[in-house]
């Protein structure tokens, strides 16, 4: 018995949720390691409600410990009152499955999902007795390996990792681990085995380059410090993800999660073409999974957890080949095992609102939409395809068919946006109002319209990814703006993102590997689950910014000149900037451009893998 375990039962009854920690769910894998096997530990820098629905731990997790000389474990942030009692009783951060502490472990893996998770990193290294700095640390500690969205521009965290993958990870992660195996009992160095996965598509090692700056402190690009590293480093990509397995025996936690549900994956990427939207440029090109299979995989998920709802996972459903012949036959399973269908990101046509109806039946959900702008113009530019005419006919079928509660998604502060784009905002919550009024006697009634608006924060590989954003000041004033309007609108509530976290969250986007000295100042002063509105510690990020000379403005004064570098200019995603380029002119000409199955729109990815509605790359 480890010392974690002797010690957990105590530290069990001091906290609240006892059960995170515990592990033993069903389809967790116990496994009996030896001095060979790999031992990787999957960390979800956030609670385990949180990253226990987080469909990627389970895909790695499965595709891992089906090796026989790999053991994938789990770990998630301890809430605060764990977090305490561990370092009181001196019990370092361990893993569900074994209770191994982190620091014994061959791998220490972090998914980057969002830019204000970085500071639980560094507080589960921390906990861990890790070293936080990848240049302190020796042969005997763990690699520390990151991968996801935000790997995409990893420099603001650079100099806290060792290996950073990009893309898809199904295939590359289990190739590094044998790797490591291999050199494990050869007995050779870090620094060996860095140089040879370097040679593999979507591998970036942030110890091979250092950044250069000018005399002012602009960032002008990278200096390699190993001849043999890369100049450029190309995402891994899945050619065909029906050759990489999906779950059918996920995990099922030991509490309610946030996502207590059976998925199936449909497809990975998008061809929508949101201008403002980072998935849908860096998990291109689409690639479907196959019908059957999909329902195999929600047929066995289902009975295998005993989950009373499924999902299908992608970025737009019902842009799936087969959607309609799909979902009817899921449909009727569902119904014959009274499981609940969930059907996120849905094009509201006439066959999507048949189905809506049929699976909610008589008790109506709330409908959501996403305009994402207030106009048309607008909308043109972010690309957004939908118009006015799109919303009203879909609320006008919805309202005849029962639906009472509206939902409408904003941004705010996007490039080109003026007051009268706010204004567009409060006149379309207005005229859906007066819309059901006009269905109910004059009367508001039942029916309510929800605004909920976030702010724009530009990011890497997106035709946005030059342009300045909105001032802290400028979000507050646009914000108490909106609310004054939509407060005179009976039926009408607005909820808004703060300000100041999304400005942070824009400096880490695109910021560079001067903010590590941010990051650590900001740990050190407790910073930690930033993305939490209770956990979020403002004074410790403004002093840290301040202690390190960042201005939290630069990103919003300043536009970026296309063309010149950037600190994630060392990463490609397969979309050229020649693509992005293109598109933020046509964004400043109000012009849109069509969803990609109409017709290749030259983004470049069919180069590097073949996409179904690519053309020949020029």
């Amino acid at each position: 018995m480890s010392n974690v375990q002797k010690e957990l039962d105590s530290l069990l009854l001091k906290v609240e949720q006892p059960a995170r920690h515990i592990g033993g769910e069903l389809h967790s894998v116990i496994k009996n390691p030896s001095e060979e096997t790999v031992r990787f530990a999957f960390c979800f820098p956030d609670t385990y409600e949180i990253g226990m629905s987080y469909t990627g731990l389970n895909i790695l997790y499965n595709i891992l410990n089906k090796k026989d000389d790999i053991y994938c474990e789990r770990c998630f942030t301890p809430a605060r009152d764990m977090m305490t009692a561990m370092e009181e009783a001196g019990v370092p951060l361990f893993t569900l499955e074994t209770k191994t502490p982190l620091g014994e472990m061959d791998f220490v893996g972090f998914t980057l999902q969002y830019e204000l998770s970085y500071s639980n990193i560094l507080m589960m290294m921390r906990l861990a007795g890790i070293p936080l700095l990848s240049a302190e640390r020796s042969e005997s500690d763990p690699i520390i390996i990151v991968g996801g969205p935000c790997a995409f521009n990893p420099e603001p965290i650079a100099d806290f990792v060792d290996v950073v993958l990009i893309g898809d990870g199904e295939i590359l992660l289990p190739k590094i681990c044998s790797i490591r195996g291999e050199f494990k009992k050869q007995g050779r160095s870090k620094l060996e085995f860095y140089k040879e996965i370097s040679k593999l598509q979507g591998v970036y090692i942030p110890a091979f380059y250092e950044p250069k700056y000018a005399e002012d402190g602009r960032f002008t690009g990278y200096k390699k410090l190993w001849d043999g590293a890369p100049d450029k480093i190309l995402k891994a990509i899945v050619d065909d993800i029906n050759d990489v397995e999906f779950p059918r025996e996920n995990i099922v936690p030991l509490i309610e999660v946030v996502h207590d549900r059976a998925v199936a994956e449909l497809f990975r990427g998008c061809t929508r073409g949101c201008r403002f939207c980072q998935a849908g440029m860096i998990y291109r090109p689409v690639r479907d999974r196959d019908k059957d299979e999909i329902v195999d995989i929600a047929k066995t998920q289902l009975e295998n957890s005993g989950h009373e709802e499924l999902s299908l996972l992608s970025l737009s459903t019902s842009d799936y080949t087969q959607f309609e012949p799909l979902v009817l036959e899921l449909m009727g399973y569902c119904k014959e095992h009274q499981v609940s269908l969930s059907l996120p990101s849905l094009r509201l046509d006439n066959f999507s609102f048949t189905i809506m109806d049929e699976i909610q039946g008589v008790r109506k959900t709330g409908l959501t939409f996403a305009p994402e702008a207030g106009t048309q113009r607008l909308r043109n530019v972010i690309n957004k395809n939908i118009t006015e005419d799109d919303i009203f006919g879909a609320l006008s079928q919805a309202f005849d068919l029962g639906w009472t509660s509206v939902k409408l998604y904003f941004m705010m502060g996007l490039p080109t946006e003026t007051y009268e784009d706010l204004d567009g905002i409060a006149d379309l919550a207005s005229r859906i109002m007066e819309m059901a009024r006009a269905r109910n006697g004059g009367k508001v009634g039942r029916y309510s319209v929800a605004v909920s608006v976030s702010n724009f924060v530009p990011k890497p590989y997106t035709p946005f990814q030059w342009v300045r954003q909105n001032t802290l000041e400028e979000f507050e004033a646009k914000h108490v703006y909106l609310r004054d309007k939509l407060k005179k609108i009976k039926g009408v509530t607005y909820r808004y993102h703060g300000s100041y976290t999304s400005v942070l969250e824009a400096v880490f986007a695109r910021g560079g590997r001067e903010l590590c000295k941010t990051m650590l100042e900001a740990h050190k002063m407790g910073a930690c689950f930033d993305s939490w509105t209770e956990g979020f510690a403002k004074d410790a990020w403004v002093k840290a910014l301040e202690k390190t000379g960042i201005d939290s403005n630069y990103f919003a004064v300043n536009d970026i000149e296309p063309g010149s570098a950037v600190p994630w200019g060392l990463l490609d995603c397969g979309v050229s900037d020649e693509f992005f380029l293109r598109e933020w002119r046509k964004a400043l000409g109000e012009n849109t451009t069509p969803d990609c199955r109409r017709g290749c729109n030259g983004c470049a990815i069919n180069k590097y893998t073949e996409c179904k509605f690519g053309g020949i790359y020029a």
